[in-house]
């Protein structure tokens, strides 16, 4: 049993040996560095910080070569040499703080050995000791600047092992016939390390929290394009929807149109129609999914979107524009060119571009005027939309703010380009321009195009 109790106690001691151990090398690993660590400037007072450090150093410079030879009876050059090494520490400690805070205890320590039994007893008495004030100054700026810049942990570090050397000094190796300032030099030590390192954590939460919020951005503006694009990809469905069935109809009727159409003939047409039904049911499931994916899909009559509505085309333009003069907006509108049938994906975008440029005057220019322009030429339609200087400022939107998002991609989508830039009378632009390939001459094709048609109907 005794053999059992040795043998745990000396794992035991093994354990708490080997912890000691890489605790002394984490210490050694984080003080025993050069690295740079550079004191950014202040966002509005630029260099102004490092200025006053500058000075402050010259101060503590001036002051502990003044107590040192005045006070500690220690030669000019000897005072001189701790004294630029306390002021250097500061300086240091604006890029390289560790080495800064070695450079700093190292100078108090060589100070008060130095110091220690070279004065009468009568004199010694107005010395302080083991910090000078200067040296306690000096120390403090370095500590800060040190728990500004590294690991709280280091911060730690640096501070208990200034505790330490100071009460090696003090308590141990004593000097009573001098002022002592050791527990004046670690209380103040300590809130100065305490403040760096909570002004440190607030300044990193700061920069996690822009971190945050410029991923949150880019998140809502990637969620509302893929919004946009769903919902167009929703419209364009009844456009090829229309076109998959009137290929269907053709291929079904084509046979009828030839006297006594050869058995090949009819094949090929019966598999075009089949391919062109299949086509349409396999429409109709990514429709179901791109709508199952809407949140306002269970109502989408209340919000204007009927999914068993006609896709609108320029030719619905005059009742748009009448229902925004309904809204309280001034709005003219030309036509230039002369008019023509458009594929119905040109047609769509160009409403749908209109439509979202005067709801954003409505929302962003109160009391403005605005002018439509269609201009139909030869190889495709221009839109404009044009606004006045609004009245006065327009309320806060409730909106994502990304209309001009949409109209980009239903512009790039078809090939075109679209323009937004402002008037300098203080309007507004919208300029957009859909081309149109020239399509070889062939038989017409219907222009109503029904979206609530059904595939499986022969008779669509």
């Amino acid at each position: 049993m005794s053999r059992v109790v040795r043998v745990t106690k000396t794992g035991m001691q093994r354990a708490l040996a080997s912890r000691a151990v890489r605790g002394l090398r984490v210490v050694r690993d984080d003080l025993c560095t050069v690295e740079s660590h550079p004191l950014p400037p202040s966002r509005w007072l630029r260099r102004l910080p490092h200025g006053l450090l500058c000075l402050a150093a010259f101060g503590i410079m001036l002051g502990g070569i003044a107590q040192l030879t005045d006070n500690g009876r220690l030669g000019f050059w000897f005072a001189s040499l701790i004294g630029i090494s306390q002021a250097g520490a500061v300086v240091l400690a604006m890029r390289r703080p560790i080495p800064a805070w070695w450079l700093s205890t190292g100078a108090t320590v060589v100070g008060a050995v130095v110091v220690h039994g070279s004065m009468p007893v009568a004199e010694s008495r107005q010395f302080t000791w083991p910090w000078t004030a200067a040296g306690i100054i000096a120390h403090l700026l370095v500590l800060l600047l040190l728990a500004l810049r590294v690991r709280t942990r280091v911060s730690v570090e640096a501070l208990v092992v200034t505790v330490l050397v100071t009460w090696v000094l003090q308590g141990v190796w004593s000097a009573p016939s001098y002022q002592e300032t050791g527990v004046v030099a670690i209380a103040l030590s300590a809130v100065v390390v305490v403040l760096g390192i909570a002004l440190r954590g607030r300044r990193e939460a700061r920069a996690e929290l822009g971190r945050q919020t410029t991923l949150t951005a880019e998140e809502r503006a990637r969620r509302t394009l893929l919004e946009e694009r769903n919902r167009i990809a929703r419209e364009l469905h009844d456009v090829v929807a229309h076109h998959m069935s009137v290929i269907s109809i053709q291929a079904q009727v084509a046979p009828h149109l030839v006297e006594n159409p050869p058995d090949e003939l009819r094949e090929n047409l019966e598999g075009i129609r089949n391919n062109a039904l299949e086509a349409l049911t396999e429409l109709r499931r990514v429709l179901g999914v791109l709508r199952s994916e809407d949140p306002g899909s269970d109502t989408p009559a209340a919000a204007g979107n009927d999914p068993h509505s006609p896709q609108p085309t320029l030719d619905r333009l005059d009742a748009l524009v009448e229902n925004t003069r309904a809204a309280g907006l001034t709005v003219t509108t030309r036509t230039t060119g002369e008019r023509r049938p458009l594929p119905s994906g040109v047609e769509l975008s160009a409403y749908r571009i209109v439509q979202e440029a005067l709801s954003n005057v409505l929302r962003h220019a109160p009391g403005a005027s605005a002018s439509v322009e269609v201009a139909y030429v030869p190889f495709g339609v221009r839109v404009e939309v044009v606004n006045s200087r609004p009245l006065h400022a327009a309320p806060a939107s409730p909106g994502a703010g990304h209309g001009q998002l949409g109209m980009r991609e239903r512009a790039a989508m078809l090939g075109g380009d679209l323009s937004v830039h402002s008037q300098p009378d203080g309007g507004y632009q919208v300029s957009a321009f859909l081309p149109v390939a020239p399509l070889a001459d062939g038989p017409d094709l219907p222009d109503a195009p029904d979206p609530a048609i059904d595939p499986k109907d022969d008779t669509a």
